[in-house]
């Protein structure tokens, strides 16, 4: 399928879960070519809205639509070969080497009892280049570290084709130069046409990729839109209940954030953010 005009929206969307009011009235339109960051704390609604976008949890009210059409009326085939999803938390794969688990990513792709082919291997392979686990094609997944575990269903996602791609913490396991290395490929493969919509926690990755940022708290959207709009000390402060201050590096002009710590355990320090936009007023804070 193409990836001109593939765009996840979802409209009015409530998810009820047990119970409990995960997401309320969310609305969200994601440009294609696009890569969105969903930002907020632990709880806010990130994984639910990807698993909902993606199709995996079904709306107790609102919808979702990708290219234009509602996910109720497209078969769970025609889904995956529009959007792939990649988890935080990859399932178990027991028996499987590194390049069987990168094909079942062509799986959406291939009739019933097909087998790949050379294509659909010559695609994994690329995609097992891009993640830089291409040295691991024979190994046993089990042999793997958590980090290239990782890679390796990120890699599985991409040979998935699919024009939009939704991930969740996609980079948690990984270390600062694998990192950096998947936003860039994230952020290339937007440039070229696929639209993703990354949850992250670390902010200033965050700033420094996405076109456009959705900042969640409590089931709902706070504000959206470029980073430097979104990652204030007023919306930081508000969200993540802690004194947060925002500045531009003096070096390179990159977006920094640092957090203060609450003064007790549980503290509420909702709308306690300096806003002085001053490095020096963050001085023994957290850095993010």
């Amino acid at each position: 399928m193409s990836n001109a005009g593939v765009q996840p929206s979802a409209r009015s969307l409530d998810v009820r879960i047990g119970g409990a009011l995960l997401l309320h009235q969310v609305d969200l339109a994601v440009e294609a070519g696009t890569l969105v960051g969903l930002i907020g704390p632990n709880g806010a609604g990130k994984s639910t809205l990807l698993r909902t976008l993606a199709g995996l949890v079904a709306p107790s009210a609102g919808e979702v639509c990708v290219g234009g059409t509602s996910l109720r009326r497209l078969p769970a085939g025609e889904r995956a070969r529009r959007m792939a999803l990649i988890l935080q938390h990859p399932p178990e794969t027991h028996g499987f080497t590194s390049i069987e688990l990168v094909l079942t990513g062509r799986y959406p792709h291939l009739r019933r009892m097909e087998i790949e082919g050379p294509e659909d291997r010559a695609m994994a392979r690329e995609a097992m280049h891009q993640t830089a686990t291409a040295q691991f094609e024979s190994r046993a997944v089990s042999s793997l570290s958590g980090g290239e575990r990782q890679r390796l269903f990120i890699a599985r996602g991409l040979a998935q084709q699919s024009p939009v791609l939704l991930l969740d913490e996609p980079t948690a396991s990984l270390d600062v130069r694998h990192q950096l290395a998947m936003f860039e490929l994230f952020r290339s493969l937007a440039e070229g046409g696929r639209t993703l919509v990354v949850a992250v926690h670390d902010l200033e990755l965050a700033a420094r990729y996405c076109h456009r940022l959705v900042l969640m708290d409590e089931g709902r959207i706070v504000t959206t839109g470029d980073p430097r709009d979104v990652l204030t000390s007023e919306h930081l402060s508000e969200v993540f209940q802690v004194s947060a201050s925002v500045y531009r590096d003096p070096n390179n002009g990159a977006l920094r954030v640092t957090f203060d710590p609450v003064d007790a355990p549980g503290g509420d320090t909702r709308g306690s953010g300096t806003g002085s936009g001053d490095p020096a007023s963050a001085r023994g804070g957290r850095h993010v």
